[in-house]
């Protein structure tokens, strides 16, 4: 297959498989997305749902009541999803700079996503997509381990597997294709339980293919 072949493929077989694929992170705005993909990182997806219905409950789920809270308080919460002293202090920082700069609400904007502090490219693209309906391709490891098993990109940096990934696939896809490509991920193509030679994508877009294939980190 011609890496348009596989691209072609691989957007219709996950379509069949996942054709309406869920947000996995628990929010009701996009305020409060915001707060868990920032808490998301290097963190599950089952772990930020444990701790954000506390946060929300206990310290409040917008700018207002955020702001306000002592950095120890928000710390004492998410501490289990990791790196708690930098998340504590960027939710507060960040919920002041959304009340100083705008109006309280979260930018549909991705650069004055990404000047806000913990928020970086792919937490951004990702309250583009799933709040605000921009066609966005955030690139995790899943995406980017995928990404490079399935040979759709080289691989070197996530931002060229963006890149690469933006040019294979319409842009109508893209909200849905990375929240696609990363339940195959977990579920098929885990970084443990396929080397590119065990799911079926990778078996049906190179079945001559025999040994371990190595994925380069981001």
């Amino acid at each position: 297959m011609t890496k348009t072949e596989r691209a072609s493929f691989v957007l219709r077989r996950l379509a069949e498989l996942y054709p309406e694929p869920p947000i996995p992170l628990d929010h009701t705005d996009p305020f409060t997305l915001l707060i868990a993909v920032l808490l998301s990182a290097q963190c599950t997806d089952v772990r930020v749902n444990q701790i954000t219905p506390k946060l929300f409950g206990e310290l409040g789920r917008t700018p207002q009541e955020l702001a306000r809270q002592p950095v120890e308080k928000i710390e004492a919460i998410v501490k289990p999803c990791g790196l708690g002293p930098q998340k504590a202090k960027a939710i507060q920082a960040l919920s002041q700079i959304l009340l100083d700069e705008h109006n309280g609400q979260v930018p549909a904007d991705l650069e004055a996503l990404e000047r806000l502090p913990g928020v970086g490219h792919k937490t951004a693209q990702v309250v583009m997509a799933q709040s605000f309906g921009v066609p966005s391709f955030p690139v995790d490891t899943h995406i980017h381990r995928l990404a490079q098993r399935w040979k759709l990109t080289t691989g070197t940096s996530v931002t060229q597997t963006e890149r690469d990934l933006k040019r294979l696939f319409p842009e109508e896809s893209w909200n849905n294709l990375h929240l696609q490509i990363i339940f195959y991920g977990r579920e098929y193509c885990s970084a443990r339980g396929c080397d590119g030679t065990v799911c079926e994508i990778c078996t049906t877009l190179f079945p001559e293919r025999k040994r371990a294939l190595k994925t380069k980190k981001a």
